[in-house]
């Protein structure tokens, strides 16, 4: 209507002041409401194709849509392992910070796992000390087999002395069992010594190797009694959480609620535009959006981002053949639309349905010298039009909350 009633000034009304002024015909006279068409036929056909022109112009280099969502990522709250729930730390709703208990699982079997591994750590410790007993025992071993040795060995240097010195006073026999005493003597030196070498070994490698196990043991023990306490990854709020004592988790079944982290969806909004629009939306544009949830406010807004992608040409390989008819809805062209000013998104609930508009400007290129003086005047002409989807824009947050509150019975 407003495009109508902008062109009509161009050529309904010169046309009917031509006529009225030039051709002396008078409304209400001549001009008739049975004659306007016969009478003012140029300037209407004129005016509806300057119309449909000027629309046309625009709706391409100055997009709209509707399907403006400002997007947010949401968190499932899902535990690592099955089990039934102990303890709730929130109601169904709630703030939370990072790393704060939401709920806890039962944790009596982890407990018993984690109990186990400090038992087996505790016995670990007490052969430990055993060891070093062992140890001083094999020094006292040795020390005994040394004075036994040594005692053969000076009674078999008596015996020979006194053989050298007197054949027949000491018998061969009783040397040749002298020198075997001393010789199992050394056994026996070799065998406490083996024993204590054995024990240091127990303490120095093998006791330690079992205590790290042990302790690996209950490092995983712990592990795996941290995760029956389920806490929050980021700061959000906790919502729909409707998880109670009682209820058994399947992290494959369902999670126990949602996490939205803090700022989501108040950074930046996402709208999809027309296929038509591919050539157009670029980065770097301006737009403004007008949302629901604030109205008859009209928010400054940038492209940052236009995804090169239409979803609806998405396939997934299957055993099906790939039919275009069965693509039921075109897909759009997918923009990122952050705020031009800091905070511009203050007061849109995130999830808030919007109306965006997006402008094409032309100044830098009609700057720079590259176009001729009639390609110049014709891209300020269509910068210009801008203003009349501005103005749409403004008057659809002005109707926005009178149309949904009003008219759509709510």
């Amino acid at each position: 209507m407003l495009e109508l009633l902008l062109c009509s000034l161009l050529t309904i009304l010169p046309d009917y002041l031509y006529r009225r002024y030039a051709q002396g015909r008078r409304l209400g006279k001549e001009i008739t409401l049975y004659s306007v068409w016969f009478e003012l036929r140029w300037g209407i056909i004129t005016c509806l194709m300057l119309t449909v022109g000027l629309i046309t112009v625009i709706f391409y280099f100055h997009p709209s849509t509707s399907n403006v969502t400002a997007y947010f990522r949401t968190v499932p709250i899902l535990p690592e392992t099955n089990g039934r729930v102990a303890e709730v730390n929130l109601g169904v709703s709630g703030e939370v910070k990072q790393g704060q208990p939401i709920f806890r699982l039962d944790s009596a079997k982890q407990d018993a796992a984690v109990e186990t591994a400090r038992r087996k750590i505790a016995q670990v410790d007490a052969e430990l000390v055993a060891a070093r007993t062992d140890v001083a025992a094999a020094e006292g071993r040795i020390q005994e087999a040394r004075s036994a040795y040594q005692q053969a060995v000076d009674e078999l240097a008596i015996k020979q002395e006194i053989y050298r010195r007197n054949p027949g006073a000491v018998a061969t026999r009783e040397i040749d069992k002298l020198q075997v005493a001393v010789q199992g003597r050394q056994g026996g030196i070799d065998a406490a010594v083996a024993a204590k070498e054995q024990a240091e070994t127990r303490i120095s490698t093998l006791l330690p190797a079992e205590r790290a196990s042990a302790e690996a043991e209950l490092a995983q023990a712990q592990v795996e009694l941290d995760k029956t306490v389920i806490r929050a990854g980021v700061d959000g709020r906790v919502e729909q959480f409707t998880l109670r004592v009682g209820d058994i988790v399947n992290p494959f079944m369902r999670p126990a609620g949602v996490l939205i982290p803090e700022g989501a969806g108040r950074q930046a909004v996402v709208a999809g535009f027309g296929q038509i629009e591919a050539q157009v939306m670029k980065p770097g544009m301006i737009a403004e959006i007008t949302c629901v949830s604030k109205p008859w406010t009209v928010i400054p807004m940038v492209v940052t981002s236009v995804q090169d992608y239409i979803a609806a040409g998405q396939i997934r390989s299957g055993e099906q053949l790939l039919d275009p008819q069965q693509v039921v809805r075109p897909g759009t062209i997918l923009a990122f639309l952050e705020p031009l000013y800091a905070g511009g998104l203050d007061g849109v609930t995130p999830g808030s349905s919007c109306v965006a508009n997006a402008y094409t400007s032309n100044h830098d290129l009609i700057a720079s010298g590259e176009v001729g003086s009639f390609q110049g005047l014709v891209l300020h002409g269509v910068d210009a039009v801008g203003l009349v989807h501005a103005m749409i824009l403004r008057i659809q947050a002005l109707v926005l909350p009178i149309q949904t509150l009003v008219f759509s019975g709510h």
